[in-house]
């Protein structure tokens, strides 16, 4: 549908154009980016949340240099106001000139020199982030790089944040996922140790991964947001293998695979209950384990029951701005027995799966773009009875909701028991008042 209004496409008619038809106004790169309230804190590999800049602070100890012309930094200099990496970002800017003939590779170096000397403490490592200058000039970072770690003594890693791939094979969020663990050296593997990879924070504390992989015997369970110190960081070279949570940590996970010769086991964060039950009997095979899930299998199947017993079949509007693909969510909801009226996602190769079956389930959900210019042309209509994600949220501002984007990141069964409870929560508040 296209005119004065936002541009939206039902599930039916999407999944009958197929994967290698996607409408141009659901694919960014096809066409201008609304930078909508909606859209702001995940449009720029640099805006708030995790993006590139403080996601390359992952590795402990370590500080950053940001070197790029004023417009690129000036977003970083917020982040520089939070406690946990005031003194953790340096700037080394770029003038014409520089641009111009790239004079300014020669001097960084000497920056990194002077950013170690003015260091309270002597980091771990020092991440060299590069903007879209450098991959315009053609930058051979790694080679920049390696001057600059024989020059200050320390470890220089650098840290892509190219706007310019986002749609590309190796975007910034799975790049900068690479360098991370990139410090990491070949070591005795160790079986009762294993990584979690995928996340920059943590999982939920309440996450039955954790209780799973004990059951398994995995000791040694490691996550680079609960590493304190680089030593600790270090151990996770002592892994058996790699628990890829996120499809974006897969180019890491693979580099760690050929370089250290750590294997990996992917799981995907899905929020169908069956389908956590099926990812772990898989995992339990691969890795030879014996684990009990019933307890929590049971639990997050309540959590659902109860919602739906409480406040029936509620219509949803979902959002992408959350710890959840916008697709898979939804697919869970109508499985559930809920409807939903609205999809605000970014489509691609990997959860167009999840369309045909929505498609089969409720033909006539709407599927928008956050990024189509169209956007700015949105209004409610059909007002749904609950929202979940904070763009939805924008979307929808008179209709209860909740977020679902913390940091500590939900999974797994918990992450469907803490999703209901939260929902059923914020309908019993509002109801109280």
């Amino acid at each position: 549908m296209m005119g004065k209004s936002a541009y939206f496409i039902t599930a039916k008619e999407l999944s009958a154009l197929g994967r290698d038809r996607i409408p141009s106004e659901l694919i960014s790169a096809s066409h201008l980016i609304y930078s909508s309230p909606a859209t702001l804190a995940f449009n720029s590999p640099g805006a708030q949340g995790f993006g590139v800049k403080r996601a390359g602070l992952a590795v402990p100890g370590s500080v950053m240099l940001l070197v790029a012309p004023r417009c690129c930094g000036r977003n970083t200099s917020a982040l520089g106001t939070d406690g946990a990496y005031a003194d953790r970002f340096f700037y080394l800017l770029l003038d014409d000139t520089d641009i111009v003939t790239g004079r300014h590779l020669m001097r960084i170096p000497e920056a990194v020199k002077e950013v170690c000397n003015s260091c309270e403490t002597f980091p771990s490592a020092v991440m060299i982030c590069i903007t879209c200058v450098d991959a315009l000039l053609g930058t051979d970072m790694d080679r920049v790089c390696r001057k600059a770690s024989d020059a200050a003594g320390v470890p220089v890693v650098p840290c892509y944040m190219y706007a310019l791939t986002r749609e590309g094979r190796v975007p910034p969020m799975t790049s900068v996922r690479k360098s991370v663990y990139s410090l990491l050296k070949k070591q005795t593997k160790k079986p009762e140790s294993v990584n979690l990879l995928g996340y920059f924070s943590p999982l939920r504390d309440d996450s039955e991964l954790y209780d799973l992989l004990r059951q398994g015997g995995l000791k040694n369970i490691r996550e680079i947001s609960r590493c304190q110190d680089f030593a600790e960081y270090e151990k996770m070279s002592e892994a058996n293998f790699n628990l890829v949570l996120n499809p974006e940590a897969r180019y890491a996970a693979l580099d760690l695979e050929q370089r250290l010769e750590i294997p990996f086991i992917e799981l995907t964060r899905v929020y169908q209950i069956e389908k956590i039950r099926n990812q772990y009997r898989l995992l339990a095979q691969s890795a030879g384990l014996q684990f009990d899930d019933s307890a929590y299998y049971t639990e997050a199947e309540n959590a659902v029951k109860t919602c739906l017993k409480q406040h029936g079949t509620l219509s949803f509007s979902v959002g992408e701005w959350s710890n959840a693909d916008p697709f898979e969510l939804s697919l869970a909801l109508l499985r559930y027995g809920f409807s939903v009226k609205e999809i605000f996602g970014t489509i691609g190769s990997g959860n167009f799966v999840y369309v045909r079956r929505i498609a089969e389930l409720s033909p006539e959900t709407k599927i928008y773009s956050n990024l189509s210019p169209s956007m700015i042309s949105y209004k409610e209509e059909d007002h749904p009875d609950f929202v979940i994600g904070q763009d939805a949220m924008y979307y929808h501002p008179s209709v209860p909701g909740i977020r679902w984007n913390g940091e500590a990141q939900p999974f797994g069964y918990s992450g469907v028991t803490a999703l209901f409870r939260e929902i059923s929560e914020t309908l019993n508040g509002r109801m109280s008042k």
